[in-house]
């Protein structure tokens, strides 16, 4: 019996429960204000904005429901909740990935499409394609997490005396279908939540490159410098999500592929991986509240346009002075001087009313 992973769970309950407290805190911060952002301004509603807003609100329900249900059960180690969020809460988790991993990839093809003026949508309107994309990425994320609802259950089990309730992909399933996703699930996330976006955003920026480059850079419009700006900070979400991922499914992958029960030095390859997979879990939990810090950094407006929605905040519990005001009004009426009639994240005003 391997001691070691006890111990080392023991530790890491601490590190996650503050991991988990940091995530919950600026997740639920960061991503109502940029849903706040979105939704209060005209401006905001093209394509790529709405569809950044569809992936905040898939994490912010993943941020409200799983978060502090998985961190009690790791300090409690217990599962009192029943069967119903014992099949809730992976399904929401799996289906919170999936709208990400779905979202990044509509944003990819997004950008390419709006950088080399390819258009073959042409029938529909900016708006209603945008509603068809949000729709398909919502029903096929929520159909892809079903087999979580089927899988998942409670079991009991003696543990140092105690009687424990465990919520788990149980052991035996009772299906073919399941047997075969229960077997097959660390390849499955691995080459779809996380190969498949990269590749997806691999061709369409490598597509794109190629149509950029052929174009003189001082011959670029305003217009289409803006595109390309846009698809820099699109980009930059993918490198995120990809760090944030990889420790995780690294993890499972080599614990899948190298691990053997029968090895007489298990126990210290299992401690390795145990702390390879906590620290995964603990990056991916930072994927979802990432993602508006990240636009912070990487978009000027969007910076602006968050700094406005904290002021919105501020305005009723205390006055403003006058140069706040001024300075307000100044980004208020830069944003709408910069307008022009083809909407993009960088290139509107987003500050909240």
């Amino acid at each position: 019996m391997c001691l070691e992973p006890a111990r080392i769970r023991d530790a890491f309950k601490y590190v996650n429960t503050a991991v988990s407290i940091l995530v919950f805190v600026v997740g639920i911060l960061g991503n109502v204000a940029l849903l706040k952002i979105i939704s209060a301004n005209k401006s905001m509603r093209s394509g790529p904005n709405i569809l950044i807003g569809s992936l905040a609100l898939g994490d912010l329900i993943h941020i409200v429901i799983d978060i502090p249900v998985n961190t009690y059960r790791l300090i409690a180690e217990d599962w009192p909740f029943g069967l119903v969020l014992c099949k809730l809460v992976p399904f929401v988790q799996k289906t919170s990935v999936g709208i990400t991993v779905l979202s990044l990839c509509a944003l990819s093809v997004d950008r390419y499409r709006a950088v080399v003026s390819w258009n073959r949508i042409k029938g529909l309107g900016v708006s209603a394609w945008t509603a068809v994309e949000i729709a398909l990425i919502w029903v096929v994320s929520l159909t892809l997490a079903v087999p979580e609802v089927l899988g998942f259950d409670m079991i009991t089990m003696d543990y140092k005396g105690r009687h424990l309730r465990i919520c788990l992909l149980h052991p035996m399933q009772s299906s073919h279908f399941m047997q075969l996703y229960k077997s097959g699930k660390d390849w499955w996330l691995f080459g779809f939540y996380f190969c498949m976006p990269l590749l997806w955003t691999a061709i369409f920026y490598t597509l794109m490159a190629r149509k950029m480059l052929r174009k003189n850079s001082e011959a670029l419009s305003d217009h289409t410098k803006q595109r390309r700006d846009v698809a820099k900070t699109v980009f930059c979400l993918v490198i995120v999500f990809a760090l944030c991922w990889l420790p995780l499914y690294l993890s499972r992958i080599l614990k899948k592929t190298i691990y053997d029960q029968k090895d007489p030095n298990r126990c210290q390859l299992l401690s390795v991986f145990l702390v390879l997979d906590y620290f995964g879990i603990n990056m991916a939990s930072l994927n979802s509240c990432i993602n508006p810090i990240a636009l912070y950094l990487v978009s000027i407006r969007f910076k602006r346009s968050f700094k406005a929605c904290l002021c919105s905040w501020r305005l009723p519990l205390q006055a403003v002075t006058r140069d706040e005001a001024q300075s307000v009004l100044k980004s208020r009426m830069q944003d709408q001087a910069s307008e022009n009639p083809h909407q993009s994240l960088d290139s509107h005003d987003h500050t909240c009313n």
